[in-house]
C-alpha cells in the first residue's frame, strides 16, 4: 500500500523517503481537504527550476549512482544497497533528493507541456 499522486502527473511517493508534502520544495503550498491538491502554472516554472537544480546539487555524482542502482534493482534494503559496494547511510540520504528530484521533473515536464501542472497527493 502507498501514497500516490495523480492529476497532469502521477506516481508514488517512496515509502518511507518521501513526504506527501515534498512537492511544497518547489515553491507551491499543496492545500488539504482530504488530500494535498497542487496548482503550478507557468510562472512557478522559475522555482521548480530552482528546486531542480537544488537537488541535483545536493545529489551530486550519487544521482547517477542512484539512477544506475535501480537499473539494476527493482527493490532495495540496506543489505542489498551493501551488495553493491554502497554506503546504506549515505544512500538513504541521498534517496529523498533523489526522490524529490524525479517529483520535480514531471512537474516541469507537465508545466512546459500543458502551461500548468495540476495534481493531487494522497496524504
Amino acid at each position: 500500500m502507498g501514497r500516490y499522486y495523480d492529476g497532469d502527473i502521477e506516481g508514488k511517493f517512496w515509502f518511507g523517503v518521501q513526504s506527501s508534502s515534498d512537492a511544497d520544495f518547489f515553491g507551491v503550498s499543496g492545500y488539504q481537504p482530504e488530500h494535498l491538491e497542487y496548482e503550478f502554472e507557468k510562472e512557478n516554472l522559475p522555482d521548480v527550476k530552482t528546486g531542480i537544480a537544488t537537488c541535483r546539487k545536493e545529489l551530486g555524482a550519487y544521482e547517477k549512482t542512484i539512477k544506475d542502482f535501480f537499473k539494476k534493482v527493482d527493490g532495495y534494503n540496506d543489505k542489498v544497497v551493501e551488495e553493491h559496494e554502497l554506503d546504506p547511510k549515505v544512500f538513504n540520504e541521498k534517496l529523498e533528493w533523489y526522490a524529490r528530484l524525479e517529483l520535480g521533473k514531471k512537474i516541469a515536464k507537465s508545466i512546459k507541456e500543458n502551461g500548468h501542472c495540476y495534481f493531487n497527493a494522497e496524504c
